[in-house]
């Protein structure tokens, strides 16, 4: 990160630096953080100098794609969770912004995107998930400058009132995620990426999901919600769905195996596929690397009630890559008993022993927190964390080995 000292020359009406800064005094000199090189840029009211005192760093770029409703918020807790510190959004910004910080973290909701309003997609006949309703340019430039450490002000789309709001000022962060319904599947940002996700929710599992937060809290009839997945399926297809072979790691939500035609969603078998070959990215593993395990953990060491927990492991193909697939079917009934699990996963990528257990209870009130969508949701937040500080070890010996030339 570079440590830089901000001098502006200002005239004497009040002004709005690209800082966000309002000032209406002739000079003012302040201490700023950011990722970038020195510039020195002339404004046509004024003069500002930034002179730098550090290497430039780049931002990890991280992207995690999913439909709406899949569980991308959840994630997103449980990831910036892992690096410390409270997500929350821009302070004193817009009331409505998707955008979330943390000390380490810039979440950024791909939504703000839409090149089309609520009502312009509605004269244009197309849905948010139609690349003809986003703006991909713009996505593609200011995700690249803000990988390179250049301040952007990206746009809004509130959700509330479905309008496109005012932008807001993004200042490089450490690590920058892109969550939405598009961030893999332009090729220009999906090369920005250091590591993807995919949430893949089954169609089953989606239903009933949609089936008790509709029908329960908002009072929808079954029709309506069957009308509206149906509506969106085509372009989910088209559109959404076929980034998930782009993804470094898939976290597949399936019925469970473990109760014959259940389709309620209560109990889940959940699938973490790990493309194998990943820079900085070790695939997790199970007793065995490479081998194909059954591992049924119910006795004296884990509490289980009907219909019990199993968890497999082994080596597979998926879109033609070769991966490693984690599989847990089942939930547990007592959060503190997952040490023994831990326990017998290797590459979990912890700082400590029971650091996956640690992250578990610390939020067991979010959804998912007692079957594998938890459990591997926070799992890859570490994975990432490492990753993370592996990309820092490497720019770090690049710029050591250069200063010796």
């Amino acid at each position: 990160m570079a440590s830089c000292t901000t001098i502006y020359s200002i005239s004497t009406t009040p002004t709005k630096t690209n800082w966000g800064f309002h000032q209406s005094i002739h000079r003012h000199e302040s201490h700023v953080f950011f990722y970038s090189s020195t510039r020195r840029t002339k404004r046509f009211n004024g003069f500002s100098e930034i002179s730098c005192s550090a290497e430039e760093a780049k931002t990890v770029v991280i992207g995690l794609a999913a439909d709406s409703g899949c569980g991308k918020s959840t994630f997103m807790r449980r990831l910036t969770s892992v690096f410390g510190g409270t997500a929350e959004p821009p302070k004193g910004g817009n009331p409505d912004s998707n955008t979330l910080i943390s000390d380490t973290t810039t979440v950024i909701c791909l939504d703000d995107y839409h090149s089309l309003d609520r009502t312009g997609r509605k004269e244009k006949g197309v849905t948010a998930l139609d690349p003809r309703a986003n703006d991909f340019d713009l996505m593609y430039e200011q995700v690249k400058k803000l990988k390179e450490g250049i301040t952007v002000e990206k746009p809004i789309y509130n959700h509330v009132t479905g309008l496109l709001d005012p932008p807001e000022v993004i200042l490089p962060p450490k690590i920058l995620v892109i969550e939405g319904l598009h961030p893999m599947y332009d090729p220009r940002v999906r090369e920005l990426l250091d590591f993807s996700i995919y949430l893949d929710i089954s169609n089953e599992v989606k239903f009933a999901w949609k089936i008790q937060r509709d029908m329960a809290e908002r009072g929808h009839s079954l029709e309506s919600i069957k009308a509206s997945i149906e509506a969106r399926k085509p372009d989910f297809d088209a559109y959404i769905d076929p980034q998930k072979q782009y993804a470094d790691a898939v976290i597949e939500v399936l019925p469970t195996q473990l109760i014959p035609g259940d389709n309620e969603g209560k109990i889940l078998r959940v699938r973490l596929i790990m493309k194998e070959g990943v820079k900085y990215f070790n695939p997790v593993y199970l007793f065995d690397e490479g081998s194909s395990i059954s591992w049924i953990p119910c006795g004296r060491k884990l509490t289980c009630s009907y219909p019990g927990i199993k968890f497999s492991y082994g080596p597979d193909t998926y879109f033609s890559n070769e991966v490693s697939v984690l599989e847990m079917d089942g939930q547990f009934d007592r959060l503190d008993e997952l040490i023994y699990v831990e326990s017998h996963l290797s590459n979990i990528s912890t700082k400590f022993y029971g650091e996956v257990t640690q992250q578990m209870l610390k939020h067991a009130e979010f959804p998912g927190s007692n079957n594998g969508t938890g459990l591997f949701q926070t799992i890859i937040g570490l994975k990432i964390r490492d990753l993370y500080e592996q990309l820092l070890s490497s720019k770090a010996s690049a710029t050591l080995q250069a200063s010796k030339v």
